[in-house]
This record gives C-alpha cells, structure tokens and sequence, in this order.
C-alpha cells in the first residue's frame, strides 16, 4: 500500500458520498479486525456495516487526511474527521494505525481519537461540565 492509496481513502469532503463495498473490498482483507474508542468489528461486511451506519446516522460527514508513514508491513495516518449531527458539528482529530497482510490488504485498521471531549463538548450545558472535568485532570 503506498501514501497516495491511504491519503485517498482517507480522503471524504462534506457533500461527497463515501466509498462503495467494491472500493473497502479492494483495499481490506476478507477478516479485517477494526476497533476504536466506541466498538469492535471482526470481517469486513461487519467493517462496512459499521461505516455506512455511521454515515446514515449523520446528516453529513468528511475525512482529510494530515501525515501518513508507512513502514514494512504497518502505517500511520493522521486524520480529521467532521460530523454534522442536527446542525451540530463535531470535530474528531485522531490516527489510524494500519496493518497489511501478505497480500498488501489492510487486516488491521485500529483508530486513536479522543471520543469524549469533541462529542459532548459542543452541546450547551454538558459541554460546559466536560470542559470543567478534562482541566480538573489534566490543569
């Protein structure tokens, strides 16, 4: 896999449609194991089920890539991700961690990204709390 392939999948502006079943097939193995802060996933059509029903549950979403290294059979990306959820936005900043099988095919996809802070920050009142709690720890 070369950084021209990971910058263009990780690559989804606001108003774009995301990839289809053929393109995640191309470039994941049949037994991919996905995971990040709020689920796990074991195969790709759990991979793709995952992905399509976080797109139908916002109103709109995008992706763009930052860094990206790539090193034997593992890469990193840098990313950016927004969502649009009843007129409000959220914005994810995290890294992917990518692994690749004999075959070059991504059977290891694991993100890192703060959930908390970006998705209760926005809302009036908890944001306010969530502020408050992360400078209680970390001030």
């Amino acid at each position: 896999m070369e950084a021209a392939q990971l910058r263009a999948l990780f690559n989804k502006p606001y108003g774009a449609p995301g990839p289809s079943e053929a393109q995640w097939r191309q470039l994941y193995a049949e037994d991919v194991r996905f995971s990040d802060p709020t689920q796990e996933r074991d195969g790709i059509s759990a991979y793709i089920k995952a992905q399509e029903g976080l797109l139908k549950r916002c109103d709109d979403t995008y992706l763009t890539p930052g860094a990206i290294a790539i090193e034997a059979n593992s890469a990193f990306v840098e990313w950016e991700m927004g969502l649009k959820i009843k007129g409000i936005e959220f914005v994810y900043p995290g890294t992917s961690r990518l692994l690749f099988n004999s075959e070059g095919k991504i059977c290891d996809h694991r993100d890192y990204f703060d959930f908390v802070g970006p998705t209760f920050g926005p809302v009036p009142v908890l944001g306010g709390f969530v502020r408050w709690l992360y400078k209680r720890f970390v001030g």
